[in-house]
This record gives structure tokens, sequence and C-alpha cells, in this order.
């Protein structure tokens, strides 16, 4: 439970954050300004009660702003690993798909559930190369400790900057769901059926009320 809180808590944090008053998009290097110009298309959302009643409107609406920020295909392929080299076009088609579904139903209710969140940025992290870097943050909530969310980005060839892999206080999404699949597939014998179980899981949690647990 706490890993998954972490991980929405993250999901949060690169899609939701809400900037300190003093900060303006100006002031922020590229990568940090996606953060920002999403956060505020979702912000301007969240203060719509009816909007946040449909949760069907709320996925799709998160999965829009979100798609253009996050490499699904380099997260999927990650996410696998060599379980990715081994997988037909078709098995990669559709775990991506379903990921992605997981990914943005997981965040939606999040973003239904949460809303009391600062994010304070601190200095950026880029090496030689000038097309990658590691956003680092602090995400603040009233009673508890900060938490560090740190995000690894890379200019795409589209000329947008993207988020690969987040981790949450030095755990990594890509590592934490990596050790998941690899172990179902373990149990389930094949990675056509863990992508046959993650298709009932999404329809399952869309099919849910936005309270029901996913």
């Amino acid at each position: 439970m706490k890993a998954k809180h972490f991980m929405i808590l993250g999901l949060l944090a690169l899609w939701i954050g809400i900037m300190p008053s003093k900060a303006s998009a100006e002031e922020l290097a590229p990568p940090q300004q996606v953060i920002k110009v999403s956060a505020d298309k979702l912000q301007a959302k969240l203060q719509d009660k009816s909007f946040i009643q449909n949760f069907g409107k709320v996925n799709q609406f998160v999965n829009e702003v979100i798609y253009p920020h996050t490499d699904f295909d380099k997260i999927s392929a990650l996410v696998l690993g060599k379980l990715w080299k081994t997988a037909t076009n078709d098995e990669r088609e559709r775990f991506k798909h379903e990921f992605q579904t997981l990914l943005v139903r997981t965040y939606s209710r999040a973003f239904i559930e949460f809303k009391e969140w600062t994010v304070r940025f601190l200095p950026m992290e880029q090496g030689e190369d000038a097309n990658k870097a590691i956003v680092k943050t602090e995400v603040l909530q009233p009673g508890i400790q900060p938490v560090a969310v740190n995000y690894r980005m890379f200019l795409a060839d589209d000329g947008r900057w993207k988020a690969y892999d987040i981790t949450i206080e030095g755990v990594s999404l890509v590592t934490n769901y990596r050790s998941t699949f690899t172990n179902e597939v373990q149990t389930k014998g094949s990675l056509s059926a863990v992508i046959d179980g993650l298709v009932k899981r999404n329809a399952e949690a869309l099919a849910a009320k936005p309270a029901a647990n996913s």
C-alpha cells in the first residue's frame, strides 16, 4: 500500500503539481515548464465539481493532457525489460495500450481524491547530454514530511520534453512495475496471459465508481 501511495503521489506531482505562487513558467527550465503547463490545465478542471463526478470524462481529459509529455513507448519497453525483446509486435502494442490505461486511470482517481498539493522545484540535474535531464522536486502536503520526487526526461524528436520514469523517495516507477510484471509472467506462464489479466483489471476499474479501489 505504501508503494502504491508513492506511485500515485509521483503521478500527481508530475501532472498536477501546484506551483508556489512566486514561481512562473518563465523562471523554469523547459523540462520543468512541462510540469507547470500540464498542472495549469489540470488544476483548472479540478475546480469544476460536476466535471470530477464523471470519471470517464476525467480519465479522457487526463490522458489528453499527459500523453504529449509522456513517452509510453519508452516506458513500456523499460518496464518489460528483457520481456520486451522477446515479445511479439502484437504483445508490445497490447501491453503499451493497457499499461498506459493503467497509469492514466490510476492517476485519474488520484486526481479526484487528492487536492491539497504543492510542488517545490529543486535544482535540475543535467549532464553532458543536453537532451536529457532529471527534474528534482519535493511534494508538499499538509501534515506530512516533504516527499522527494524526481523525473527522468528527454528531448524527443518532436521537440517536446517527455518523462519516461519517476522516482519517489528512491523508488523507480519503472523498476517497481518491472518487478511486478516479471513476477506475474512467471506465475501465469506467459506475457500474453499477463496482458489478458491487465485488460480485465482495466475494464473493471474503469467501470467502477470513482471511490472504488482500482
